[in-house]
């Protein structure tokens, strides 16, 4: 297969080569992931993507099922179905020529490689400040775009609707993801260690408050992106976030739309 319709998305320091016969849709993931596209990697895995004309079935509202069978994980949406050798490194994709279900498919891979290394993909803004990151964390409505698009010029958004945390040692990392949100601007392929974690409301007033351990667990778990029906792997996730909390500071941020939120993320 001609090496012009490869490209490889490196979305966490984590390049994944993806192949196409079709040109023009080599160039559509080109723009859909400028800025996240890197040709000096050497990718850890590869998806050949075959292009099908939509099907009633691949029409369908099917929701995401994600599962493991004879060593390989099998994925599936009413709009893809995708298949992947972890240990091969080697997977494909059927789907039609649209980068959103390669957007869904990438998301889910990057979940169980991520769950096996104790990160996590979140429901959550994030920025680089002072050579930190700090996560915007909550559910649709909690406020990740506001506080986003109140950023003041000296925040690095690194997304602000998915986030990517990964574990490297004994510190965790926000990475920018191409995965934007009603703000719909594509955060920078930047990352930094993660001061704080804030788990955003929105109220009358501006203010900082402590969580206890098991609330920041609870609510951490609620915001992570997880689909396999997998128990090992759930394991691992439950894990990763009591090791995030026990690391790293979550705080309950309320605020009031407006810019002086950010005079107290320092």
């Amino acid at each position: 297969m001609s090496r012009s319709h490869e490209i490889a998305v490196d979305i966490g320091g984590m390049p994944i080569l993806l192949r196409t016969q079709d040109s023009s849709f080599r160039q559509l993931l080109a723009r859909r992931y400028a800025g996240f596209v890197d040709s000096s990697s050497s990718p850890r895995f590869a998806f050949d993507i075959d292009l099908v004309t939509p099907s009633p079935e691949m029409e369908s509202d099917e929701e995401v099922h994600v599962e493991m069978q004879d060593g390989q994980w099998h994925l599936r949406r009413g709009d893809f179905r995708a298949r992947w050798d972890p240990r091969a490194g080697q997977g494909s994709i059927r789907q039609s020529a649209n980068p959103y279900s390669i957007d869904s498919v990438l998301r889910i891979v990057h979940t169980l490689i991520l769950a096996q290394e104790g990160g996590f993909l979140l429901h959550a803004a994030s920025a680089i400040r002072h050579g930190r990151a700090f996560l915007f964390s909550g559910m649709s409505g909690a406020g990740k775009t506001t506080i986003s698009r109140l950023a003041p010029p000296d925040a690095t958004l690194l997304t602000d609707e998915v986030s990517y945390v990964r574990r490297t040692g004994d510190e965790y990392r926000a990475c920018g993801t191409p995965f934007a949100g009603e703000l719909a601007r594509v955060g920078e392929n930047r990352s930094a260690p993660v001061d704080t974690l804030f788990l955003l409301a929105q109220g009358p007033e501006n203010k900082i408050e402590p969580l206890s351990a098991a609330e920041a667990v609870r609510c951490l778990l609620r915001n992570i992106l997880f689909f396999a029906e997998d128990v090992e792997l759930v394991k691992l996730v439950f894990r990763a976030a009591c090791e995030f909390v026990d690391r790293v500071p979550v705080r309950r941020l309320t605020f009031v739309p407006d810019q002086r939120v950010w005079d107290l993320i320092q």
